[in-house]
């Protein structure tokens, strides 16, 4: 498959297999997460996984992907980020996913839902991000409070809570935002968007909760 990775010959398996290889046999601290994790659990079926498309992969800033990994041909396109988006809770908000005969790490919809918002506006769109949004009626109060807590993106932290109000979602009484750091100052996605007063940041004009125009950066 390449330098220092193997397979049976006759055996064939997908992305899922090697990042249980690289999770299992390497111990690398490297997970689906984002959009990936969102479909992967059925909260966004709107976005299609077949060939040519893309899967998000998170992992810390020190871990590089194995270059084995990165120009086997999956079938699909890998985004690798690395990040500390949680500073030093990096194995919070995971789960497993069974695949098969194996298991593999993945964003729970808490963290992948932030995930997608830290690539917000140059890898998704504002309006993929709220889309997604609307479909996490179930979120856990006390995995989102956890989260949020532990967050160190400002603009993550006020774009998640500023959607999640938009939609009305009944988990967000059970958030205690007077714990939660939002940092100060303001922060903009896009130039001549619509300020938000509660949570200092500006976002593309989509009027009305539901009607929004997709806005890509």
């Amino acid at each position: 498959m390449g330098q220092g990775a193997y397979a049976k010959a006759g055996d064939t398996f997908e992305w899922t297999g090697g990042l249980y290889a690289l999770q299992d046999q390497l111990q690398l601290p490297i997970h689906a997460g984002g959009k990936t994790a969102l479909q992967m659990q059925g909260y966004a079926h709107f976005l299609p996984m077949g060939k040519g498309t893309t899967v998000s992969l998170f992992g810390p800033p020190d871990v590089k992907l194995p270059t084995w990994f990165k120009q086997y041909r999956w079938g699909i396109k890998v985004r690798y980020t690395a990040t500390n988006l949680f500073a030093d809770q990096a194995d919070q908000g995971l789960t497993k996913k069974d695949i098969g005969p194996y298991s593999i790490k993945v964003s729970t919809p808490e963290r992948a839902m932030m995930e997608v918002l830290y690539g917000v506006p140059l890898v998704d769109s504002y309006e993929e991000a709220r889309l997604l949004m609307e479909g996490l009626t179930t979120l856990r109060p006390r995995v989102v409070q956890r989260l949020l807590e532990n967050c160190v993106s400002v603009k993550v932290k006020r774009l998640f809570m500023l959607l999640a109000e938009n939609c009305k979602h009944p988990w967000i009484g059970k958030v205690d935002l007077s714990k939660v750091d939002f940092g100060k100052g303001k922060r903009q996605l896009v130039k001549g968007g619509r300020f938000d007063s509660k949570y200092n940041i500006t976002v593309p004009n989509t009027g009305t909760a539901g009607t929004a125009p997709e806005v890509r950066s």
